[in-house]
């Protein structure tokens, strides 16, 4: 009977495996670093200077704006960018770096984007918030 328990760690191991192959079917947010000081967090109309890498699930690299050596700038929850970065990156501290997995709904669904996103992808992307500007963000500060 010892061997049982052996059995059903092994089991839930290989379900876990297999859960973390699977598409999330809803926005994944991860917090992979968080500074220690922030005096404002990102919202709706605030400026964002981000740094991002952005893969399709399976890990094919499609973008990144480290490679271009210059930081991507947008407003946040206007719909410049996609549904996923609009929710993904509300409330975070300058300086903070998280992961975004991003299903179709709220990546570029079922047209894609261009020949490197096909229709239907499950977005990536492990970003950096370099800086938030605009008059509420210059508010907080001072």
């Amino acid at each position: 009977m010892r061997f049982v328990p052996l059995i059903l760690a092994a089991a839930a191991s290989a379900v876990a495996l297999v859960d973390a192959k699977t598409p999330p079917s809803s926005l994944q947010i991860g917090i992979k670093h968080r500074p220690t000081e922030c005096p404002v967090k990102s919202a709706h109309g605030d400026k964002l200077s981000m740094h991002y890498t952005g893969k399709l699930w399976e890990g094919e690299k499609f973008d990144s704006s480290l490679d271009r050596g210059t930081p991507f700038e947008f407003t946040l929850g206007v719909g410049q960018v996609i549904a996923g970065w609009d929710k993904g990156l509300q409330e975070m501290c300058e300086g903070e770096k998280r992961k975004l997995q991003i299903p179709p709904q709220d990546g570029y669904g079922d047209r894609g984007a261009g020949s490197s996103i096909p229709g239907g992808a499950t977005l990536v992307f492990d970003v950096e918030l370099l800086q938030i500007s605009g008059p509420r963000a210059a508010a907080a500060r001072a």
